[in-house]
């Protein structure tokens, strides 16, 4: 039954590997078991019990220990040094969290409330216009210690730069002003829009948020300090600083935008990007990859009819990417086995 089930996960994509940790087997065991043409389960476990385990005494100690007034409200790294201040040793803190894991006693031990950790609101983008992602960035000035700063707004789905401006300092107003601009120019009703962005002062400014409020789009944050949170903004920001010709200084904010307007022009409509079947962000952002990736399959699959003895497989995958997904949510693999019919 259990090689029915991992032969019908792995028909369904799952790995070997992913699916033996769900049943709490070792993938070899599985490779001999086929080899010997399946039979009944010989895992009979341990054959006596380790020479360090708690009694039930000691094991029971351990409990009313963690439980008692005095201890409560303490984690096991701050029980056992207390009581060996005392003079007593009763079990060492991995061995108080594998007991109270195993009674279900391991919760958070304190009046303050948890550490929380809340991750960001999926955003599944399929098409232009439906996700951006924003951020600020530094530009160095002439004069040591000063900064311009850019501020950029980029199309999740096509990797399109729609809008950006620089300016002598960080505020919400600028940022309201810019989102204003693009969907002027984009002739856009942002209605139901997502815009993502850290949680900086500007971003979360009076301003921007009343503009956004008013226009209908859903404003999303990332987690403080968590700059995976906004990958494509700051992966943006890293290609763009990253570039031969960028500049270390800056002369002016007009000389700064000089440079960001050679740049967004290179990025939007000459850059292949990989994430996107190396198409330029403008011909994904304005559907003319739909007419280009399939020429350059239809190039592939006549080179190997040419040549089928260089391909061991088959052709390059020129698919549109269909969808992108902004902080994707963590989800557990996992399988059910169905017992044999």
């Amino acid at each position: 039954m259990i090689l029915d089930g991992l032969d019908e996960a792995q028909r369904s994509g799952a790995r070997l590997m992913q699916a033996c940790a769900v049943v709490g087997m070792d993938p070899r065991t599985v490779q001999r078991w086929r080899t010997q043409g399946g039979g009944d389960d010989g895992r009979e476990g341990p054959h006596r019990e380790p020479a360090n385990k708690l009694s039930a005494h000691e094991h029971q100690r351990v409990i009313d220990i963690a439980t008692s007034p005095e201890f409560r409200d303490l984690s096991p790294q701050q029980i056992v040094p207390t009581l060996a201040d005392r003079g007593t040793f009763v079990a060492s803190e991995s061995t108080f969290y594998r007991v109270l894991r195993g009674e279900k006693l391991l919760a958070h031990r304190h009046r303050s409330r948890p550490q929380s950790h809340h991750r960001p609101a999926e955003h599944i983008a399929k098409g232009p216009n439906q996700v951006w992602s924003w951020d600020i960035t530094y530009l160095r000035a002439a004069v040591r210690g000063e900064f311009f700063y850019l501020y950029l707004i980029l199309d999740v789905w096509s990797r399109k730069i729609v809008g950006w401006s620089v300016h002598t300092e960080e505020s919400s107003d600028h940022a309201a002003a810019l989102f204003l601009s693009i969907c002027r120019k984009e002739h856009l009703d942002p209605r139901g829009t997502v815009l993502h962005s850290d949680n900086g002062a500007p971003m979360k400014g009076a301003t921007m948020l009343a503009t956004l409020q008013w226009l209908g789009v859903v404003a999303s944050f990332s987690r403080p300090k968590v700059s995976d949170d906004n990958p494509f903004s700051e992966s943006l920001f890293r290609t763009m600083k990253y570039r031969p010709d960028y500049r270390t200084t800056f002369a002016s904010p007009a000389d700064a935008a000089q440079w960001i307007l050679a740049f967004v022009s290179w990025y939007n409509d000459v850059h292949l990007h990989s994430a996107i079947r190396f198409v330029t962000p403008s011909q994904r952002h304005e559907g003319r990859e739909a007419a280009l990736l399939p020429r350059r399959d239809a190039v592939y699959r006549a080179a190997r009819r040419r040549h089928p003895n260089r391909w061991t497989g088959s052709t390059r995958n020129w698919a549109p990417i269909a969808t992108v997904v902004l902080n994707p949510s963590r989800k557990e693999v996992a399988f059910v086995i169905a017992p044999a019919a």
